[in-house]
């Protein structure tokens, strides 16, 4: 079995935890043995972009200590499996640039011919 996670809401629980959680699923599942490749779509195509780190979370006397760096986990699982990006999406957002890293530009027209490729595909 293979399966394809498309990752659509970025920054899903970033606050509660250090790591995206199915970026993180996507790494323990691949480190598991599974045949999976990463979709990133909508607002998810944002974790391509390299940025500083965020201001740790304070809430009255606990700090944050380890904020999140989505960028460096979605960077880290493009060396386990492959990575997609929707063109258009960048587009959407203003960014031009084709992202950095080993990420895989597709358009929205590829994206049967990819699903099929899959013998699961899980949306988040």
């Amino acid at each position: 079995m293979n399966v394809l996670n498309i990752i659509w809401s970025g920054y899903r629980a970033t606050f509660e935890e250090q790591d995206d959680t199915i970026v993180w699923l996507s790494h323990a599942l691949s480190n598991a043995g599974a045949e999976l490749g990463v979709l990133l779509r909508g607002a998810a195509v944002n974790y391509v972009l390299p940025s500083p780190p965020p201001e740790p979370l304070v809430i009255g006397e606990r700090r944050q200590k380890c904020a999140p760096d989505v960028h460096g986990q979605v960077a880290a699982l493009c060396e386990k499996v492959p990575v997609f990006v929707v063109a258009e999406d960048l587009a959407r957002r203003g960014i031009e640039d084709a992202p950095p890293g080993k990420y895989r530009l597709v358009s929205e027209a590829d994206l049967p011919a990819l699903m099929m490729e899959y013998s699961q595909v899980w949306r988040w």
